[in-house]
């Protein structure tokens, strides 16, 4: 079947089966800590990984792929995929889609990757989604933040993107704050802030509510003519859909304009950033709500427990611990998890997209939901957060998982029960 839901195409196979369907509760907390867990060094022929993310530019991407490297070299050192070790390569798009094709092509082509994950990037995923679907090689990605990620069938994240996470923020506001007009502040990339800020305000307008763009360029953006048109267009709300450090940039000059009080002040995921809050400082304490995409940091849930050990252990110091960490984690899992099931001689290209596909009811303690990959045009299985808000020392959770309703989420979520993807 397929259907259309709001601009986002969601075609599913209906006879997927249940593969690789994660770990919770117990299985959970007695698992090993990565993959085999039998501390030998996996010594046979290499499996191919790859990864595309933004590192150099405007803000950094690569945390995603600097947990499942973490995670992938924990495995090696306890077994690999039954004796072989991940080889995985990680490739630089600078923000730049000549070079984003360039690399991924390098992968694709050249290295001959049997899948990409932990994929993070603003620009990789609109130059990028053809060639994997015509390569026919799995994406499962960790930071998606453009539109082409989201409707494209060989590509998977467990992120949320903007669209739901902004969407989630907003909804809070409403339910919460009493907000009625939401001033979106973007980047104005058509993929990406034009996307997401159009895709927010439609679904503001469903629910009987307005909502209005304010863009701009990221490489000439005078950020007080941004905040003062946003305060011009007559919104009650302030909704910062933007990478942290333009973000915590806008959220200054707002202090300097003396508007903490005067609007309510939302933001999707990015803003969830170690030491943000110190940064801001006490004049943001308690105004600034953030919706996150996945699980707080300090939950005590295994497979969080698990993510902090993977990485205090197996990564770098200076290896962020955030959000989209979390999310690489979790790619690396479903891979792993996935290419344990598979013999280690069949491990190709063209089984590993299949196997990957067939992954649904995926679950862990780091998302709010289970999580899918599915044979679908379009991919949107992460669409429940939690909401937290600043305080001056860190962040505070003011609303534990909770999921997006309404608008292309009632049709999402009744697809997914309709076709299994879930499960109960």
């Amino acid at each position: 079947m397929a259907i259309k839901v709001s601009g986002i195409a969601a075609s599913m196979g209906a006879a997927m089966v249940l593969v690789a369907a994660g770990m919770g509760g117990a299985e959970a907390a007695d698992r090993p800590l990565c993959g085999l867990g039998n501390g030998e060094q996996a010594t046979g022929a290499p499996i191919l990984i790859g990864a595309v993310v933004g590192e150099t530019g405007p803000d950094d991407f690569s945390a995603g792929a600097d947990a499942a490297r973490a995670y992938f070299k924990c495995v090696n050192e306890n077994g690999g995929i039954n004796g072989r070790p991940i080889e995985y390569m990680v490739e630089d798009d600078q923000w730049n889609p000549e070079v984003a094709s360039q690399v991924a092509s390098k992968l694709v082509k050249d290295e001959g990757v049997v899948a990409l994950v932990g994929n993070g990037s603003f620009v990789e995923m609109t130059v990028n989604a053809k060639l994997y679907a015509d390569e026919d090689v799995a994406v499962v990605a960790s930071a998606c933040a453009v539109r082409e990620c989201f409707e494209a069938s060989h590509i998977a994240s467990t992120n949320q993107g903007p669209v739901p996470s902004n969407i989630l923020s907003t909804q809070w506001a409403i339910e919460n704050l009493g907000a009625k007009k939401v001033a979106c502040i973007a980047l104005n990339i058509p993929s990406n802030g034009v996307w997401s800020c159009d895709m927010t305000n439609r679904w503001l307008e469903e629910q009987g509510y307005e909502g209005v763009p304010v863009l701009f360029d990221p490489g000439s953006a005078d950020l007080t003519a941004v905040v003062l048109e946003a305060v011009a267009s007559g919104a009650d709300t302030m909704l910062v859909s933007l990478p942290a450090n333009l973000g915590a940039a806008v959220l200054k000059v707002a202090e300097e304009q003396g508007l903490g009080d005067q609007f309510n002040w939302i933001a999707p995921t990015p803003l969830y950033k170690k030491g943000l809050p110190e940064a801001l400082g006490d004049y943001w304490s308690g105004k600034v709500y953030i919706n996150a995409e996945l699980t707080p940091w300090d939950w005590d849930g295994p497979d969080a427990k698990r993510w902090l050990e993977v990485m205090d252990t197996y990564g770098r110091d200076e290896d962020p611990r955030d959000t989209f960490s979390q999310a690489g984690f979790v790619s690396a899992n479903i891979l792993v998890d996935t290419l344990l099931e598979m013999d280690p001689d069949d491990i190709n290209r063209a089984n590993v997209t299949k196997a990957l596909m067939g992954v649904t009811n995926y679950r862990t303690d780091l998302l709010c939901g289970p999580w899918y990959f599915g044979e679908a045009d379009a991919h949107q299985p992460n669409h429940a957060g939690v909401q937290m808000v600043i305080n001056s020392d860190g962040f505070e959770v003011v609303e534990k998982c909770f999921e997006a309703k309404g608008g292309m989420f009632d049709a999402i979520i009744a697809m997914e029960k309709e076709q299994g993807l879930v499960g109960n």
